[in-house]
């Protein structure tokens, strides 16, 4: 029996994963990746070097990052080993674990207005409010950006001033309420969209300038130099501005404003976890560390409590 390429071999083993009830997007698209590296490269098997060579890119990932690209491929490789032996399978501890959470980058009001503006000088005109409306969303409703990318036209429903997230992380869907200074925003989107791109072949919300869905790398690509022009740099190895965590601002930002404004915070806490699709709400409780602020003011709110019961 001939041994298949990983070309060949990787639709049957993402079928057999899916099939299993794993959706496999992020591992999906990096493998298509990683076989197009093999291709490219005139490899027709793995080997640990090949991988760890491929996981290791760019230069500049994170090791974060780099674990999640060579994870992606020890799956692969090792239902591949089952059929070919001859198929290295990567180490689990090829590459150094260690804290994987990236610190958050905190937006201020200010360098999202930077971003929004920076989106003006993006071509065509579609690519320019594609992304103003994107990124707007994003900052005003704490939504993932695979939530975003995932949207289509029969999940906003302006009229009540609401989107519907389908399916989403641990396959939960919820409703994300929208101002109606957002819903607004989105609705001359649609309108600009619509006139510059009357023949769309995806009937996704937010589209790329030849109407297809937008692709998470291309977003990321783009993001990129937007920090970039506003001079939005890392402020540490750990904490560099990536798009998700426009995502993390929201959430910092909704803290801080129960803390200015007296509210239980205990309360609010399952609200806004629901909100923002997470499972539980002791999710939220991450972000303290993420802020300075949210540490100071929480510790206040404890002496402020002892003092009551002293």
């Amino acid at each position: 029996m001939s041994v298949p390429s990983p070309r060949a071999a990787l639709e049957d083993y993402l079928s057999l994963r899916r099939a299993l009830g794993f959706k496999l997007h992020n591992a999906g698209r990096l493998l298509h990746q990683f076989v197009d590296y093999l291709d490219e490269r005139g490899l027709d098997t793995i080997t640990t070097d090949d991988a760890l060579t491929w996981a290791s890119l760019p230069a500049a990932a994170s090791p974060h990052w780099r674990r999640i690209r060579l994870g992606a491929v020890r799956g692969f490789a090792a239902y591949l080993h089952g059929i070919d032996p001859s198929v290295e399978v990567p180490p689990t501890a090829l590459l150094r674990s260690g804290p994987c959470r990236a610190t958050p980058y905190l937006y201020s009001a200010d360098e999202v207005a930077s971003l929004l503006e920076a989106t003006a000088a993006l071509r065509p005109a579609l690519r320019a409010a594609t992304y103003y409306s994107l990124i707007g969303l994003l900052a005003v409703s704490g939504m993932r950006i695979g939530e975003t990318i995932a949207l289509e036209d029969q999940d906003l429903d302006l009229e009540r001033g609401v989107l519907v997230v389908r399916n989403s992380k641990f396959d939960r869907s919820r409703l994300v309420p929208l101002h109606s200074t957002s819903a607004s925003a989105l609705a001359r989107y649609l309108e600009l969209r619509d006139e510059l791109c009357p023949r769309r072949s995806s009937p996704a919300l937010f589209v790329s300038s030849s109407g297809t869905r937008l692709l998470h790398s291309n977003i990321q690509l783009t993001f990129a130099g937007l920090t970039k022009r506003c001079g939005i740099a890392r402020r540490s190895a750990a904490c560099r501005p990536r798009i998700h965590d426009l995502r993390h601002a929201f959430a910092v930002n909704s803290l801080l404003d129960w803390y200015a404004h007296g509210d239980d915070v205990a309360v609010m806490l399952p609200r806004r976890a629901t909100f923002l699709g997470h499972t539980d709400p002791k999710q939220s409780f991450w972000y303290l560390s993420a802020a300075p602020e949210l540490m100071a003011l929480a510790g206040q709110r404890l002496e402020a409590h002892l003092e009551r019961r002293g």
